[in-house]
């Protein structure tokens, strides 16, 4: 019976391909959490996939010179979030660099969401899922969205013109006029920053 669940298992895991991240949760209409669980320890100490902390597992890349890369921190947050109706949003330093306005991946990556609060170590970084406002999540999975925060990280102050121009290089037309759309959900000081943006996309 535990084997035909783990071949189960391993089935979808194949089918996900490389970089999937996954929970126990993600297997549960197969069997019992138990026999899942056990399943689970056993492919990861296979090297089938790999334990990233506990009950958080990935089906790995891999690179020809350095091996296992490491996981996608945005499908960990998403497989932490457990279900796939709850909705993520890169947040403060993470939100920055992933824009390239700052150039080091944060020790501590932050993901708003509309579920719980939850947090795991892996390797040398920590992975934070941060329950936030309706407000803050209705710009989840936009470009407009990942602006938001990673402005709201660094500041009035600290957003220079190369900031600006940088982002004004970065982003679709579509995108810019997502920005004017989604003004009602940004600070002021943001907010004037995004009809910059969106005004420069409408004149080229």
């Amino acid at each position: 019976m535990t084997q035909s669940i783990e071949n189960k298992i391993v089935s979808r895991i194949y089918g996900k391909k490389r970089g999937w991240v996954f929970t126990p949760n993600h297997f549960l209409d197969l069997g019992r959490r138990t026999a899942v669980a056990q399943s689970l320890v056993r492919l990861a100490r296979s090297g089938t996939v790999r334990r990233l902390a506990r009950g958080v597992y990935d089906y790995p890349k891999g690179h020809p010179d350095f091996g296992a890369l490491p996981p996608d921190y945005e499908r960990v947050a998403q497989a932490l979030a457990g279900r796939d109706n709850l909705r993520i949003q890169p947040s403060g330093a993470y939100a920055a660099n992933l824009l390239s306005l700052t150039e080091q991946v944060p020790a501590k990556i932050v993901f708003l969401t509309d579920g719980s609060n939850r947090k795991v170590q892996i390797g040398k970084r920590k992975i934070v899922l941060k329950r936030t406002t309706p407000k803050n999540m209705a710009t989840a999975g936009k470009s407009s969205g990942l602006v938001i925060q990673a402005l709201r990280y660094l500041g009035k102050n600290h957003v220079d013109a190369t900031m600006i121009e940088k982002l004004k290089n970065g982003f679709s037309e579509k995108d810019k006029k997502q920005f004017a759309n989604d003004i009602r959900y940004a600070p002021v000081w943001i907010g004037d920053i995004f009809r910059l943006l969106s005004r420069q996309g409408q004149h080229g």
